[in-house]
């Protein structure tokens, strides 16, 4: 997609899944990519697989200290001198009852999914007012819509982002910045792997619904498609029909999901 050739693209959560596929997709249209996750030799061998890229800068990130932030963006802008995308794709799930969850639980996922990645794009953000441009993507998911069993902090925390990059997006609404919100189904990923239990453990294993889910390089083109064309906000994978079930017969709906089966 000749759209993204050359375009700087600062990829979160690149080291595995959702934020893999992207990378590669980037890659193959021709960009320059930072790949940014806890694990650098995983990044090591997502970079490895990125075809096309013009140049990579492995940048190893930790969503839960953003006092490093300035200074990364600093390191990125060395190299490139702007930042044309930012993804935030990095996050982590849960899957324990809200009854059942420490606080130490609901507040580590806040801290990742809301407050990391709001207090990455504020440091980034200054460098795109100054150049009058950028395009600033947030990973949601359909959770940032509705409210499921097991979800309760990881929803409220893509809640959380919806109602920040929302109100973002009318305070640049006089400048050339975009934004996209993704709201992903289930996606062929690890996440429910490594989703938090209510004491802080790992869940350990995949969810039957994330196994038979969307394929993470159908998932990553349909997300390019949808940045290329500039899109506010869209919906992709399984269930994506929920949100106008819950916005049309919203009784319905509530039914159905307290007894829904989402582990």
């Amino acid at each position: 997609m000749k759209k993204f050739e050359n375009k700087v693209v600062w990829i979160t959560g690149a080291s595995s899944g959702i934020g893999e596929g992207l990378a590669k997709a980037w890659a193959r249209s021709g960009a320059r990519l930072v790949l940014s996750a806890r694990r650098e030799p995983e990044l090591e061998r997502v970079a490895f697989g990125c075809e096309g890229a013009k140049s990579i800068l492995l940048l190893p990130l930790d969503l839960e200290q953003p006092q490093t932030f300035p200074a990364k963006v600093d390191q990125v802008l060395q190299q490139f001198g702007k930042i044309d995308y930012l993804i935030n794709n990095a996050g982590i799930g849960q899957r324990s009852l809200a009854k059942d969850t420490s606080i130490d639980v609901d507040r580590k996922i806040m801290n990742i999914n809301y407050i990391g990645t709001i207090a990455l794009t504020k440091a980034v953000l200054p460098n795109m007012m100054v150049h009058d441009l950028g395009h600033i993507v947030v990973n949601s998911s359909l959770t940032g819509k509705f409210g499921a069993p097991y979800r309760s902090s990881y929803a409220a925390s893509k809640h959380a982002l919806h109602g920040f990059f929302d109100t973002l997006r009318a305070e640049l609404a006089e400048t050339s910045i975009k934004i996209t919100i993704i709201c992903a189904g289930y996606i062929q990923t690890e996440l429910s792997k490594r989703a938090l239990l209510g004491d802080g453990t790992q869940q350990g294993y995949i969810d039957k619904a994330f196994e038979s889910g969307m394929k993470v390089d159908t998932f990553a083109k349909k997300v390019l498609k949808i940045v290329a064309k500039e899109k506010r906000e869209a919906w992709i994978g399984p269930k994506s029909y929920a949100v106008y079930i819950k916005r049309f017969f919203p009784g319905f709906f509530a039914k159905q999901i307290a007894k829904a089966n989402v582990r």
